[in-house]
């Protein structure tokens, strides 16, 4: 990258100190420069350090994560915070409040008897969400010129196979382009608790069609937003169960670590929510509800690929494309990370790119 990322730990327990630090050390693009045990610890170090990436813990003695947060964002704004939460349900609500005041992303501590699974798990989780990090700042340096970050092209894809449009209205919504959205589906990752705070509390209540929602994210922590949406929300916000009906005026956020699709039976659209394999990585997966869309909807959806990394949503998005939906692209300016909405501009399946703070009324004005 040209440029080692500096890293700042804090935690209270020396434990995850260690861990946390020989994890990163790991990582040839990061240099731990230094660690804290508290909040008030930690905005001192970081004044002294200035580092572009600070993993929080929550829960810590003299100030918490929650309240160095703020402090934290002031000063540096350009800084990664990582916040390394508990995996419980209280935690959960917590990280849902950081991940709204601007911390990137999270990691949560494992619940495991043994240390070395403990440490496995937190690598893998710690790696994920290191590569939107890194691609962040790549992409920073990049605009301001510190260091030429040679972009290496993703393999083409093959061409999905789409049967042909086969009803006369579908084959006309195909010329004309007017098909009439009845779904809102919205695929999201890294940056989405903070994005979706800017967009589904500005939905009005009164909204004709149902909201579908896919947020990377894993168990329990998918209710956590859910139920903090709802709190700001004209709208109805919950964490989809399966064979529920689908509704108008309700938002269904899909459950972490699980898949969501949508089906008809008897021309009534439900959820189906089960254990079907990881796509693209993830569970829940962006491609995998879009894909049964092309099923139930057709061309009757607005589909929308907002802040997040890597590439899940893109073939989802091009199939309901093809049947003549909507399509629409968080800007670059506004994504936390601009990976998902990148791939699905250049694979060609966006008809419009959209700042976050335009999102809602776009969404409004295309129905």
């Amino acid at each position: 990258m040209g440029h080692q990322l500096k890293a700042l730990i804090v935690d209270d327990s020396a434990v995850y100190r260690k861990i946390l630090s020989e994890i990163l050390a790991e990582q040839s693009e990061i240099d731990v420069v230094g660690t804290a045990s508290n909040g008030e610890m930690a905005i001192a170090k970081a004044k002294k350090l200035n580092p572009d990436l600070i993993t929080m813990d929550l829960e810590m003695p003299i100030m918490d994560g929650l309240e160095a947060l703020p402090l934290l964002k002031k000063n540096h704004p350009d800084t990664a915070i990582i916040m390394v939460s508990a995996h419980t349900t209280s935690g959960a609500k917590t990280t849902m409040k950081a991940l709204q005041a601007g911390a990137l992303d999270f990691i949560a501590k494992p619940d495991r008897s043994s240390m070395e699974a403990s440490r496995l798990e937190i690598q893998q989780q710690l790696r994920n969400v290191l590569r939107g990090v890194i691609s962040k700042f790549q992409v920073q340096f990049a605009l301001k010129g510190r260091t030429s970050t040679a972009r290496i092209e993703p393999e083409p894809e093959p061409e999905p196979v789409v049967p042909p449009p086969n009803s006369i209205s579908q084959r006309m919504a195909k010329i004309t382009g007017m098909t009439r959205p009845e779904i809102i589906a919205i695929g999201i990752s890294t940056g989405g608790p903070q994005a979706l705070t800017k967009v589904i509390p500005r939905l009005p209540g009164n909204l004709k069609l149902p909201v579908v929602i896919v947020q990377h994210m894993p168990p329990v922590f998918t209710k956590a937003l859910a139920d903090s949406l709802s709190k700001n929300c004209a709208l109805d916000v919950l964490e989809a169960e399966d064979g529920q009906t689908l509704q108008a005026g309700k938002v269904y956020i899909a459950p972490g670590g699980k898949q969501m699709k949508i089906i008809r039976t008897e021309g009534i659209a439900q959820i189906v929510i089960n254990d079907d394999p990881p796509e693209n990585h993830c569970k829940p997966s962006v491609d995998y509800l879009f894909r049964s869309l092309t099923f139930t909807h057709k061309g009757n959806v607005l589909s929308i690929i907002m802040t997040g990394m890597g590439k899940d949503g893109v073939v989802g998005m091009r199939l309901l494309k093809r049947l003549g939906a909507k399509t629409i692209a968080q800007d670059q300016q506004s994504c936390t990370v601009f990976g998902m909405p990148s791939e699905a501009i250049k694979s060609g399946a966006v008809d419009k790119i959209v700042p976050l703070e335009d999102m809602a009324k776009e969404i409004l004005g295309s129905l």
